[in-house]
C-alpha cells in the first residue's frame, strides 16, 4: 500500500511541477497557496498544531490558531510551487523577488575561518543556501530525505545542482562527512528545528525538545562562530535573507547552553512570523 501512494505521490508530484511551471511564477504561487489551504489540513493532525501553537502562546484564541495554521499551509503551497522556479533562481532571473540584508557578513566569512550556518524551515528555506553558495561560500548542507524515495530523487538532484552542491544526509555518517569538510574550509549549513533522535532535551518555548547539539559541539571543536540566517516572505512572493549577528559564545560555554542560545534565538524569529514556520510536526514529542 506504501509504494501504491508513494507512486502516486511522486506523479502527482511530476503533474503539479509541470502546470506550476507552465502558469509562471506569481501565479503559480498563488495557486499553490490555494492548494496549500485547501489540502494541507487532510495530511496533518490540527490536534499536534493547536498543541505546538499553545507552547507558542497559551492565550492564543481558536480564530488565531486557525488563522496561523491556514497561513502555514498556504506558505506550505507557495513553497511547492517555487520548486520548479529554483533554477531562475539560481540563475539570477527572479533576483528582484529577493532582499538580502548583512550580505557584508559573507564578506567577511570568505576571508575567514568557516563558521556554522543556523536556520530553521522558514518561509521558502531553500534560498537561504542558495544566496550563500552564491555568494561564494564553500558550503555544505546537512538535509533529511524524503520518506517517499520517489519524490526525494527529484528533489535531491534539484538541491544538490541549483541549491548547494555538497548534501550531507543527517544522522551519524553525516557528521562524520560534515567535519570532513569543516578541515578542509568547508562552512556548514544546519536546520535546527527537527526533532534528533540523537539530539539532547534543550528547552523550546520553555518545554524540553530533542534538539540538535552539531551547532555547539563544533563550537567546542573548531572555536568557530554560529552564523545565524533566517528568511521571511513578503507580499506573498517577495523574500528577505537577513544574516544576524554571529551568537556570541564565551569559551567555558557548555553544549547544552550553546544549543539553548541557538533555540532563544529561533524562538524569536519564530515569534515575529509565527505562520511562517511549520507547526504541522510533533516537535516536542
Amino acid at each position: 500500500m506504501k509504494f501504491i501512494r508513494y507512486f502516486f505521490e511522486y506523479i502527482l508530484i511530476i503533474i503539479l511541477f509541470i502546470l506550476f511551471k507552465l502558469l509562471g511564477y506569481k501565479i503559480a504561487s498563488e495557486f499553490g497557496c490555494i492548494l496549500g489551504k485547501t489540502f494541507g489540513p487532510l495530511f496533518r493532525s490540527k490536534t499536534i498544531i493547536k498543541n505546538n501553537l499553545a507552547k507558542l502562546d497559551t492565550t492564543l484564541t481558536k480564530e488565531k490558531i486557525e488563522n496561523i495554521s491556514k497561513e502555514m499551509w498556504g506558505n506550505y503551497g507557495r513553497i511547492l510551487s517555487e520548486y520548479p522556479y529554483i533554477a531562475n533562481f539560481r540563475k539570477g532571473d527572479l533576483d528582484k523577488y529577493i532582499k538580502i540584508e548583512n550580505i557584508e557578513k559573507l564578506d567577511e566569512i570568505k576571508k575567514g575561518q568557516p563558521v556554522i550556518f543556523v536556520s530553521a524551515h522558514f518561509s521558502n528555506f531553500e534560498l537561504m543556501a542558495m544566496a550563500i553558495e552564491k555568494a561564494g561560500i564553500n558550503l555544505t548542507a546537512i538535509y533529511r530525505p524524503l520518506n517517499n524515495k520517489m519524490v526525494n530523487s527529484i528533489m535531491e538532484p534539484l538541491r544538490k545542482k541549483y541549491i548547494c552542491k555538497n548534501q550531507i544526509k543527517k544522522g551519524i555518517n553525516g557528521v562524520r562527512e560534515s567535519l570532513r569538510f569543516f578541515k578542509q574550509g568547508t562552512s556548514l549549513a544546519i536546520m535546527i528545528d527537527q526533532r534528533v533522535s540523537e539530539g539532547e532535551k534543550i528547552n523550546f518555548f520553555n518545554h524540553p525538545a530533542l534538539t540538535t547539539t552539531i551547532p555547539a559541539q563544533f563550537v567546542k571543536k573548531f572555536k568557530c562562530k554560529i552564523q545565524p540566517v533566517h528568511i521571511e516572505r513578503y507580499d506573498k512572493i517577495y523574500f528577505k535573507i537577513t544574516f544576524d549577528e554571529q551568537l556570541i559564545i564565551g569559551e567555558n560555554t557548555d553544549e547544552a547552553s550553546i544549543s539553548l542560545k541557538i533555540n532563544q534565538w529561533l524562538e524569536k524569529k519564530i515569534r515575529k512570523n509565527p505562520s511562517q514556520w511549520i507547526w504541522s510536526h510533533d516537535r516536542w514529542k
